[in-house]
């Protein structure tokens, strides 16, 4: 079980107890309060769709301020910008204790690493003509649509749309910004207390201790904090990473309430708890509202430890009515230890134009190489090179699909990166060469703490170079991990990344291959002596940035620098790289997978890895899986099985055990586990080509990869809390993975009057509400919406890479109306050349008034695109499946085949199959002889 004891509660951390507490006393005071906090009128300016001004805070009786300036940045996007600082530590006009060497400014680079794009200030945005004394008035926006209220006093910011205010910041006063100020050493006379003189809290000011570790705090108080309500919005989603539901529990305590807030400070929490607010391995301040038909979102840019607290109030309309109905506001309280505020508000209105907004912010994700949304078998740890090759055998053997197999840490000498155990793995080249046999990969483990020890070639570079992380003193950190005393890399420093680039080379790690890819763990970082399993707060990074400014960024700076040295492992091979990282922040979507870190092989952790896989997918990371099977302990055999046929459906996917667990490879199941599980995995192979477009079409527009119900039906409100199922991309599959034991069916709930087929046998369901659909062991509960074209390769390989030239299967899954929709993106899966063209996008479409299906080209031309079309040219369609099909086909013996530079029509056979009790009708059209990056119509009249 996890252990609590080194991890911090709100109680226990300083500023986030002094956040609810000021929280707390402003809502005390009601009516009566008055905030401190105040835009100064005359210090406003607004140009370009950029409104400055000053924000007074006043401290004192006498009227005493500090002034905190303000820039609120209306975006080309539709996207607004908040961003407070504080003018005396922007100056640096403040002194800091204990000669400490640490920046005297708040954090102001967290967009260097997160922010991508989107920030063209909006050349539309104007000011109200019709401006209110104490008010300044923004619109802006698509068709300056939008409008931010701003109050002067006490600062308030209202934005609305559709002349209804979306979100509101500091309506309850919450606004805090601990500015800074000296350490009064006052005497302390008998019979008087200390701190006598003030009515805050100042026992975590100036200094800070937990598990036997005081954090120096050389700035003193610092931290942010602001208050951020979603009027009419009942439900919220986002801000991972949690073990918990998709829609977000309110935290101040109550029946299935949390009673601390959500916690975003990424931490190598094992072995974590279920239905948690405490903080795990990433960290994405990006929240999500959701109404009927409405969602918003705001992005809390900041990268220091953050807490989120929520609560949420009936609104009654009518004081007669006894809450019946009457709205829900949710009201969000966020406030980070240190840096800037700087939170972006997204107007929506649909989820798609949020997780788009956000994407042009932060990046999409990673369009990664087919091989890695295969499956990929991992352990701790394969201990020899045979025993990797004997793996890969078996798996042939059995006839079992894989592509990727991993080594953990033990692979190395002694725990030392970017070496081999001699002993162990004294053919690292040859055993990469039989996996490339069968194109598959290996990935090799690589973490940022360095081996402390003499003749070590990469940590005597490191200390030569000065590219470590530094204690406050500002001498190279040591802390201890895996190898035992270690340094850390320092990925902010961009000398580091150039310098960690060279390590991967294939003259500097020796052994690798152009089949050998990266896993970056501990990350977070994980430090097994450090406060709370990481470095101390008061470490400094370059820039002499101390660690509490940056922590939840670490991790990303880290895959950002394996990333760059994965593309110029040797001069001329550019091909995609692959990166698993375990910790990542907002933008970390770019550069590869996530997962969920150290699950536990249980019933409770199987569950639970579905809400988080669609967390993280809102919130711009959606290449995530789960250890399949559970890191720790041992799974029974049942529950292995049920969990592989769930990982089929991860983004990312891979099994995954601890070194102390049986060994648990597919095919040591037994019967008729490994039959099952085998079945499970060849869907995975079978479907690679809709993953792929889905992998496709988040790489474009930030779409999640797996999508809950509110994302697709989003005027359906008994389905937005909905967490346990999930559609496929944009091809209508519906997935409800079992993931409870001695199951043998499942409630689906169907959200829309469209028709639903059984994926394997093409039972009908239709009508809303939830559906019984029969699902023992060897059965996936899994749909397909009316209206798609689902495109498959069916002939079984033994890895995605021998797929490549196989023909396809499209899956023409008639709506209510006879119509059906679908489409395909391909190229060759591995390199850049798909950025000058060189793919394939066609569009299906079935149109029941012509009664035909036609391919459509959605590509547009490159330099390339004329080569890899003719590489694909031989590469066909080998079988249409229409489901849903019509009686007047059953006669029918042949279709009409017309092709884009055919000079005559051709024909295909055709075979009807009568629709049988509750199953629907299905007609096969067999080798159509079309090619799959042609224009072609296939005309069933």
């Amino acid at each position: 079980m996890v252990k609590h004891e080194n991890f911090k509660t709100c109680d226990q951390s300083g500023f986030c107890k002094r956040n609810r507490a000021y929280a707390d006393s402003t809502t005390s005071h009601g009516s009566a309060w008055q905030a401190p906090y105040r835009l100064d009128s005359k210090s406003i300016t607004f140009k370009q769709g950029k409104l400055e001004g000053i924000i007074l805070k006043t401290i004192s009786d006498a009227g005493e301020t500090v002034r905190l300036p303000l820039t609120v940045t209306f975006q080309q996007s539709g996207t607004a910008r908040v961003t407070v600082d504080e003018e005396k530590r922007r100056k640096g006009n403040i002194d800091l204790r204990h000669d400490s060497k640490a920046r005297k400014e708040r954090y102001n680079e967290a967009a260097a690493w997160a922010i991508v794009g989107g920030l063209d200030p909006s050349k539309t945005a104007t000011l109200s003509e019709q401006q209110e004394g104490g008010f300044t008035k923004v619109f802006y926006g698509p068709s300056n649509s939008y409008l931010a209220v701003i109050q002067h006093s006490p600062f308030i910011i209202d934005f609305k749309r559709d002349d209804e205010t979306q979100v509101t910041f500091n309506e309850r006063g919450f606004l805090n910004m601990e500015h800074w100020r000296p350490k009064i050493e006052k005497e302390v006379k008998e019979g008087e207390g200390p701190g006598t003189e003030t009515t805050e809290d100042q026992s975590t000011w100036w200094e800070e201790t937990f598990g036997g570790n005081v954090d120096s705090k050389p700035k003193g108080p610092e931290s942010v904090g602001l208050d951020i309500s979603f009027p009419g919005y009942e439900h919220v989603f986002g801000i991972p990473e949690h073990a918990g539901p998709l829609s977000l529990k309110e935290t101040r305590g109550g029946s299935g309430n949390h009673n601390d807030p959500y916690r975003l400070y990424n931490s190598d929490v094992f072995e974590y708890e279920m239905d948690s607010p405490m903080t795990l391995y990433g960290a994405i301040p990006f929240m999500q509202a959701h109404r009927k038909d409405s969602t918003v979102g705001v992005f809390w840019l900041n990268a220091a430890e953050t807490w989120i607290d929520i609560v949420k109030s009936k609104v009654s309309t009518n004081p007669l009515s006894l809450g019946i109905g009457g709205r829900t506001d949710t009201q969000t309280h966020w406030f980070s230890e240190s840096g800037l505020l700087d939170v972006f508000v997204l107007l929506g209105p649909t989820p798609k134009d949020i997780t788009k907004s956000y994407g042009e912010l932060t990046g999409y994700t990673q369009l990664p190489q087919q091989f890695a949304i295969a499956y990929h078998q991992c352990r701790w740890n394969y201990v020899t090179d045979e025993d990797v090759r004997d793996v890969d055998r078996k798996f042939d053997k059995h006839n079992i699909p894989y592509d990727v197999i991993w080594l953990d840490i033990e692979y190395t000498d002694g725990k030392k990166y970017f070496t081999w155990d001699s002993h162990t793995f004294g053919d690292p080249l040859g055993m990469q060469k039989q996996l490339d046999e069968r194109d598959r990969k290996l990935v090799a483990i690589i973490d940022p703490h360095i081996k402390n020890e003499g003749g070590y070639h990469v940590v005597d570079e490191l200390k030569s170079k000065a590219l470590a992380v530094k204690n406050k003193d500002g001498n190279i950190y040591e802390g201890w991990c895996w190898p035992g005393s270690s340094h850390w890399v320092d990925c902010f420093n961009p000398a580091a990344i150039a310098w960690w680039k060279t390590l991967f080379k294939y003259d500097s790690f020796k052994g690798t291959a152009p089949n050998t890819f990266i896993w970056n763990d501990m990350n977070e970082p994980s430090v097994f002596n450090g406060p709370e399993t990481t470095m101390p707060k008061d470490n400094l990074h370059h820039g002499n940035w101390e660690h509490r400014d940056v922590h939840n960024i670490n991790g990303m700076t880290f895959v950002n620098a394996t990333y760059e040295a994965m593309l110029e492992r040797k001069k001329g091979e550019i091909r995609r790289p692959f990166v698993l990282t375990r910790s990542y922040y907002a933008g970390s979507q770019r550069l590869g997978a996530m997962w969920t870190g150290d699950n536990q092989a249980n019933w409770d952790h199987l569950a639970a890895s579905i809400p988080m896989l669609l967390n993280n997918g809102l919130a711009g990371f959606p290449f995530a899986g789960a250890d399949v099977g559970g890191f720790f302990g041992n799974p029974s055999k049942e529950l292995l099985t049920r969990w592989y046929q769930a990982g089929t459906f991860y983004p990312f996917f891979r099994g995954h055990a601890h070194i102390d667990t049986r060994r648990r490879e597919p095919y040591l199941a037994g019967g008729p586990y490994t039959d099952i599980i085998t079945q499970a995995l060849r869907l995975r192979y079978q479907l690679l080509p809709a993953w792929y477009t889905a992998f496709h079409e988040a790489s474009v527009d930030g779409t999640p990869i797996i999508r809950p119900h509110y994302y697709v039906h989003p005027s359906d409100e008994k389905g937005f809390a909905v967490d346990d199922q999930f559609y496929i991309g944009s091809t209508g599959l519906l997935a409800k993975p079992v993931v409870a034991e001695g199951s043998n069916s499942v409630e689906i709930y169907i959200p829309d009057d469209e028709t639903y087929y059984d994926y394997f046998d093409y039972t009908i369901y239709h009508g809303k509400g939830r559906k019984t659909v029969a699902a023992p062991l060897e059965k996936i509960p899994l749909l397909m919406q009316g209206g798609h074209v689902i495109p498959r390769r069916d002939r079984p390989r033994r890895s995605s890479g021998l797929m490549r030239w196989d023909p396809f299967t499209l899956v023409v899954v008639m709506d209510k109306a006879g119509n059906a929709e679908g489409s395909l993106y391909l190229d060759d899966g591995e390199t850049f050349d798909y950025q000058s063209g060189a793919y394939i996008h066609r569009k299906f479409s079935f149109d029941k008034a012509s009664s035909s299906l036609a391919s459509e080209d959605l590509g547009t031309k490159g330099s390339k695109t004329a080569a890899y079309l003719k590489t694909m040219a031989k590469v066909r369609v080998e079988k249409v499946v229409v489901i849903g099909a019509r009686n007047e086909w059953a006669a029918k013996k042949d279709v009409m085949i017309i092709e884009d530079g055919s000079k005559t029509a051709a024909r295909a056979d055709f075979s009807y199959h009568a629709a049988e009790g509750n199953k629907g009708a299905w007609v096969v059209v067999r080798d159509p002889k079309v090619a799959i990056g042609n224009s072609w119509k296939i005309d069933f009249s």
